[in-house]
């Protein structure tokens, strides 16, 4: 009864402390949503006054172009009165320069002018930037306060019985929300720094070309729709390509050995590492889950290697055994020693390595990594399927193709 007691007690304390906890870190959330929502007006606010800015500038190029044409031609108009004293009177010499010189005035106002648009012009561009910059990181802290009250909200009723296996599956569930919401921030990012961007400058292209096609410049506005083409090209194979990192569809359609063969060739365009695919054994459809599964941790793999490998190739050899499906990674990289892995700086550990085991283990496969300082390493995932070939039973997955 009195250990009971103690256990009831010590329960309740905890319940105090994360209900204190909880409402500090929800009362925060609130003031993180109050500084994202302040943050996003302001951006808003600058985006609609650069846009602003912006028509502004181009009205005012056009207004400079406008005067020093009448400019030029007000400098014709008093070198010919200048000249011709018998055909033309004091008052029109007087006229004329008069009309040049506030003509001059005319055109260094507005120079002024333009100059100090585009001075704002670029001021509220950093400031845009800086505001973008502080609602991704309001938005950051959002997520991870979002991910630490999800698991101080849990009931702690029967922490006494469960405490030793949930302690490892809470530590794994909190890992994947994280990299959930890192994926997220990815995305965002690629999104923003990438196709967000082009778009708005095509945008301005697209009123770059409106603009000489109002002034009849059929040539340049040739010109700039081809390059107007060529760049929404270029975009949209930047977007398929996100696409693919989040849902390859030939995973889907054609099978995990085609979507990795396509991984392979996008990753050595992309990062100019030299790879190899091999497939060993007869191809199988496996379960979509295992598939998908099978698919990142070979993204994980390579994107080790290509953050902390410092390798010049890099290669995957995907086996089909009867009841196993092999995934071998190699590189000829700095390497490292194995019996140090634990101690790898944290962002090559922690979502690196340790959470390949990690997805492994859920698998119930296992891992095997060989690596030395100076010599490469391997790893070599083995995950049990349950499979077999439908056209020869006894085939043992020796076939090299």
């Amino acid at each position: 009864m009195e250990k009971r007691a103690a256990v009831d007690i010590s329960l309740d304390s905890i319940d105090r402390v994360i209900k204190n906890a909880t409402q500090v870190m929800e009362s925060s959330k609130y003031q993180i949503f109050e500084i994202t929502e302040g943050a996003r007006k302001e951006l808003a606010a600058l985006n609609h006054e650069l846009e602003n800015v912006i028509q502004e500038t181009y009205a005012i190029i056009d207004k400079v172009d406008q005067l020093e044409t009448e400019f030029k031609r007000a400098r014709l108009r008093l070198i010919e009165v200048s000249r011709d004293f018998q055909r033309y009177s004091e008052n029109d010499i007087r006229d004329a320069y008069e009309n040049a010189t506030q003509l001059q005035f005319q055109v260094t106002i507005h120079r002024e002018k333009e100059f100090a648009l585009k001075e704002r012009r670029n001021e509220l561009q950093q400031r845009i930037r800086s505001s973008e910059r502080t609602i991704e990181r309001a938005e950051s802290v959002a997520s991870q306060i979002n991910v630490v009250l999800e698991y101080l909200s849990g009931d702690l009723k029967e922490v006494p019985k469960i405490i030793e296996s949930a302690k490892n599956r809470q530590q794994l569930g909190f890992k994947i929300i994280l990299a959930q919401e890192e994926e997220r921030k990815r995305v965002a990012r690629e999104l923003h720094d990438g196709p967000a961007q082009s778009l708005a400058n095509l945008v301005l292209r697209a009123e770059i070309a409106e603009r000489m096609l109002a002034k009849e410049q059929y040539a340049n506005v040739k010109e700039e729709l081809s390059d107007l083409k060529s760049q929404i090209r270029l975009e949209l194979g930047e977007v398929r390509k996100i696409m693919f990192n989040l849902r390859p569809m030939a995973l889907d359609d054609l099978g995990i050995v085609p979507a990795l063969r396509k991984f392979v060739e996008d990753f050595e365009e992309k990062t100019k590492l030299r790879t190899k695919f091999d497939l060993i054994g007869k191809e199988q459809r496996l379960p979509s889950a295992m598939e998908v599964a099978i698919f990142r941790l070979v993204q994980e793999a390579f994107s080790n290697v290509y953050k902390h490998a410092e390798a010049s190739f890099l290669s995957l050899t995907v086996t089909f055994q009867m009841h196993m499906v092999k995934i071998v990674v190699q590189d000829n990289g700095v390497g490292f020693r194995t019996d140090k892995l634990e101690t790898l700086p944290k962002e090559r550990s922690n979502f690196g390595i340790v959470g390949m085991r990690e997805r492994i283990e859920l698998l119930e496969g296992r891992i095997e990594i060989e690596s030395e300082p100076n010599a490469g390493t391997k790893i070599s995932m083995l995950i049990p399927v349950n499979i077999q070939s439908k056209e020869d039973p006894n085939d043992d997955g020796s076939e090299t193709r």
